[in-house]
Parts: structure tokens; sequence; C-alpha cells
């Protein structure tokens, strides 16, 4: 798997903390380590898109301090996946990094609430793929002393929208098949078809 360059320049764009979760998907907290409190705290905004479901995919996310500076852009080629493949390897691959880079807490925004009401367990996850990188999700949770899982609008996430369409843009050239081709070298992550309400795993 090949990442795109990252854009790890500061910035200022306001904190993650202005951003009001909708009142019908209460954010998801976890457990709390004996140093809670007084660790290093980073907000994730996380997104996967896929175009063709499956088809082409891409994770975007983006890493902040408290303060709302951005520490660091993330926006990776995922190869042939579906949508909600995607969603979850962009959270995992954005956990990874907060990880690398020194984060004890995270404060983590996705607008898919099929991955946020998953990982809650207010879903099943009965697709093998999902429930595969469901568990690998929650093995990088627990090594936060604490986090917290909230939905948002699709407005409030187009940052990490756009990086993740913007890695699916830097390898199009390289897909020149038939709808359905694999991408040459890729994954094939989740190569299920999703039901016809688009929430496979319910």
């Amino acid at each position: 798997m090949r990442k795109l360059p990252t854009d790890t320049l500061p910035d200022s764009t306001g904190s993650a903390n202005s951003v009001t979760p909708p009142p019908a998907c209460q954010p998801k907290v976890g457990p709390i380590g004996p140093k809670a409190g007084g660790g290093v705290k980073f907000t994730l905004f996380v997104d996967g898109a896929a175009r063709g479901n499956p088809g082409p995919a891409g994770a975007g996310a983006v890493i902040q301090d408290e303060s709302g500076r951005i520490l660091h852009r993330i926006a990776e080629f995922l190869g042939h996946c579906t949508n909600n493949v995607a969603e979850y390897r962009a959270l995992q691959i954005a956990l990874q990094t907060a990880l690398k880079l020194g984060a004890e807490e995270v404060s983590i925004f996705s607008d898919s609430e099929l991955l946020v009401r998953q990982i809650s367990g207010d879903y099943k996850v009965r697709q093998e793929t999902l429930r595969q990188l469901r568990l690998q999700v929650d093995d990088l949770l627990k090594r936060f002393e604490k986090f917290q899982l909230t939905h948002i609008p699709r407005e409030k996430n187009k940052e990490a929208d756009k990086l993740a369409n913007q890695a699916i843009d830097g390898r199009k050239n390289d897909f020149a098949g038939r709808p359905g081709d694999r991408l040459p070298g890729s994954r094939a992550w989740g190569e299920e078809t999703p039901d016809s309400t688009g929430r496979d795993g319910l």
C-alpha cells in the first residue's frame, strides 16, 4: 500500500470542540486509564470514500491538537473496497497515526453513522470483513487512556472527505479497466456487495 504525500504544516482552523454531535447519536466514551485527565489529547476527523461501492477507495483524516491546530493530514489510497470498509480503514489509519504522534486521549468525529453505531454496539456487525476491521479498531482504541467517538453531519467533515477523494484522484490514472476490475497491485478489501439499504452489517 502506498501512502500519498501528507501535509503536516500547522493550520489554524478552529478547535474541534466547537463541533456539536446530533442528539440522536450520542458519543461513545471509552475506558479511562490511570492517567486520564493529564494525557496528550488529539482530535481526529475521519472519512472514507469508494467510487462504485465497491470501487477505487480512499481514506482521509485530519488530526488536531487541543487548540485546534492541525498536526497531520492523511490521504491514503486503499485500492478496491466498499464505502463501509473505507470508513473503517480511515479510522484505523488515523488511530495508528495518532499513536505514533504520541496521543493518549482522542476525540474522534465521523459522518458515518454505521461506523459509529457499530463500534458503540448499537448495530450488529454481520459482514465478516467489517467484523475483522472492527476487532482491529477495538484493539487500537484500547491503547488510548480515553477515547470518544461521535457522529457528525457530513458538512462538518468536509476536510476529511476532501482528503479521501484526493487519495482516489491521485491514483485514478492507474486504473483504466472495466467496472469491477481491481486496481493493479491493490488489496481487494471487502469486495462484498452492500445490501439494498446501503447499510451492510446491520
